[in-house]
């Protein structure tokens, strides 16, 4: 029997995409032999600032030249057409579209790690654990973020993150580095509970985090100042030909 390919989604809102989703996207597919990864730009999620995001198409644009020159990384506008319509796109349909259209493919889903704690809240999470082993990708530097086990405690007290937010967090939230083996720890306990479960194909994707965010580099845009080492060159010179971020943009 042929084995499945396995083709990694790395979804998100990309406003703007950085090297950080990159370097994740990179650690999945060396991690868990992935033929290829597919980079989805969402729409808008009703909680973020709609001024804050830039036109679909313009962060579908970003997308294509931050990932033009890597081997197996390809843009899918499949979220963002739905979004162009105004049409609210949700995770379990879009990987119930993607089975159909690729019976013979085996689907990982990456997200950052805080996302995990949420996925309850999700459309039909019973769907999307169906259809997707699902990566949930923790910093392992030598700062951890303090939101993914802040959130962790959150969920226990029966307080959620809001649905379908799919955005990594790569930015250290605190200098508490000790936290990182309690990090871990929550973390690999609510994969397990997610098994149990719901039956779950779930793991844990560890790396070195780079320390970006990108509302860090919206701000330093604002600011004029450089976006070396935060970006692909190519995304760097869109943003700065086309005047994105500046105040009066």
């Amino acid at each position: 029997m042929t084995p499945m390919r396995r083709i990694g989604i790395m979804g998100g809102t990309f406003n703007p995409i950085h090297n950080g989703h990159l370097a994740i996207a990179k650690k999945a597919k060396e991690q868990f032999l992935l033929e290829k990864v597919l980079f989805m730009p969402s729409g808008v999620p009703y909680m973020k600032d709609q001024r804050e995001v830039l036109p679909i198409q313009v962060r579908c644009e970003m997308t294509a030249l931050a990932i033009r020159d890597i081997s197996d990384f390809e843009l899918s506008e499949m979220e963002a057409a739905d979004a162009a319509l105004g049409k609210n796109t949700y995770t379990c349909d879009t990987l119930q579209k993607l089975r159909i259209a690729d019976p013979d493919a085996a689907y990982y889903f990456i997200l950052g790690a805080d996302s995990l704690y949420a996925m309850e809240d999700w459309k039909n999470p019973e769907l999307i654990f169906q259809n997707c082993t699902v990566l949930a990708a923790v910093r392992t530097a030598d700062h951890v973020s303090s939101q993914i086990t802040d959130t962790a405690a959150q969920t226990t007290g029966g307080i959620h993150a809001a649905p379908e937010r799919r955005e990594m967090h790569f930015s250290a939230m605190s200098d508490q580095a000790a936290k990182e083996p309690e990090t871990i720890r929550l973390l690999t306990a609510h994969a397990q509970y997610l098994r149990r479960k719901y039956h779950a194909f779930v793991e844990i994707l560890e790396f070195a985090g780079i320390d970006i965010s990108s509302t860090q580099i919206r701000e330093r845009a604002r600011k004029g100042e450089s976006l070396q080492g935060l970006l692909p060159e190519a995304v760097i010179a869109y943003i700065w030909q086309n005047h994105l971020y500046e105040k009066h943009s």
